[in-house]
């Protein structure tokens, strides 16, 4: 039989040529469907990366901006009418304000530059915290122009405090820098947040350490001794916030050591019910300093009544110049050097000045 003859010739190599380590790449080829799968998976991918970068931003702008409005450091503009002043009992003497005229010229001019500081309530209203005189011009302004922009205020917004205590503390802090209030004021204060049961205040001490906490011991001191004269003359005094701070300490002082002081006072100045607040100091001292008692008729005298100081700002084409009037003194304030300007000038200005008085 004879040998069949093969078809193909392949030559097989030696199984030691081949490199087992190796295999042949291997062409990846995917269709339309799932390219497209694929690209939308890694679009999907990069477009949530960026909605979690952008929802932490705006996590921590959120968290900063409830901070800042806790703290009040969040300034808006809320309407005067929404703006109430019932949690807190005021210090502020009653009648008019002298120099609340300044203060909405100096508004009208450039705005208010320190806005009021309130605390939100449930009802949607506004309790006052700091900025009496503030909301008083703006009120004051809104009557006399009628002009919407004075109808909302500047303010910064904090939650109502839960312990009333801390808005008292704010309130006060404020009106210790004021020059113009008086021992008397402060210590009405202190008299009143002792007596409203909701504060839990032992006494009037109590009162003045809480709220005036801020204080020297001194001057703490000072408010407790007008709180006690207060309460032994307050029926007979017209004018305490007129009461200087030495007067009042000293005649507190003398009324501690003799017991029928206070009824002496109280006649002396019932004998003059048209009296007005110099002439009730003039009184007050004469028990404190009894040389200065007036004697015979002039013991029953009143007191030349003096006028009340006025201030105003007349504008000018240099700026502004600035006004104190009273009984027999005008100032003239502004930036320029009188002392640089010749004096037969000013002689002549001063002149003309009188002779428009007179007109």
């Amino acid at each position: 039989m004879s040998k069949k003859r093969r078809m193909f010739e392949i030559d097989v190599p030696e199984m030691g040529d081949i490199d087992v380590e190796k295999t042949p790449e291997r062409i990846v080829r995917r269709g339309p469907m799932a390219a497209a799968i694929s690209e939308n998976a890694s679009s999907l991918r990069d477009r949530k990366a960026a909605e979690d970068s952008i929802r932490e931003e705006n996590d921590k702008l959120a968290a900063e901006f409830v901070r800042m409005k806790r703290e009040g450091l969040i300034t808006d503009r809320i309407p005067l009418g929404d703006v109430v002043t019932e949690r807190l009992l005021r210090d502020r003497k009653s009648g008019e304000d002298d120099e609340l005229d300044e203060l909405k010229l100096s508004i009208r001019e450039v705005g208010l530059s320190n806005p009021i500081r309130v605390e939100a309530r449930a009802d949607g209203r506004y309790e006052l915290i700091q900025g009496m005189r503030r909301l008083m011009a703006f009120r004051a302004l809104r009557v006399d122009t009628g002009d919407a922009e004075f109808a909302t205020i500047p303010a910064g917004i904090v939650p109502t405090e839960a312990l009333t205590e801390t808005s008292y503390r704010r309130m006060v802090d404020e009106n210790m820098v004021r020059k113009d209030i008086s021992f008397a004021e402060m210590a009405t204060l202190a008299r009143r947040y002792a007596a409203d049961l909701s504060n839990d205040c032992a006494d009037v001490s109590d009162a003045v350490t809480t709220l005036f906490r801020s204080a020297s011991y001194t001057k703490r001191s000072y408010i407790r001794a007008f709180a006690d004269l207060l309460v032994r003359l307050e029926k007979v005094l017209k004018y305490p916030q007129d009461i200087p701070r030495n007067v009042g300490v000293e005649l507190k002082r003398l009324l501690d050591r003799d017991e029928g002081l206070a009824a002496r006072v109280s006649q002396a100045l019932q004998a003059e019910p048209d009296r007005d607040a110099p002439r009730e100091v003039v009184i007050l001292r004469s028990f404190v300093e009894p040389k200065d008692l007036p004697t015979g008729k002039a013991a029953s005298k009143p007191a030349v009544r003096r006028q009340a100081k006025t201030t105003f700002q007349v504008p000018l084409a240099t700026g502004v110049a600035k006004c104190s009037a009273s009984q027999g003194r005008l100032e003239l304030r502004d930036d320029r050097d009188f002392s640089a300007i010749d004096r037969a000038k000013l002689e002549q200005a001063i002149a003309s000045f009188y002779a428009a008085l007179e007109n």
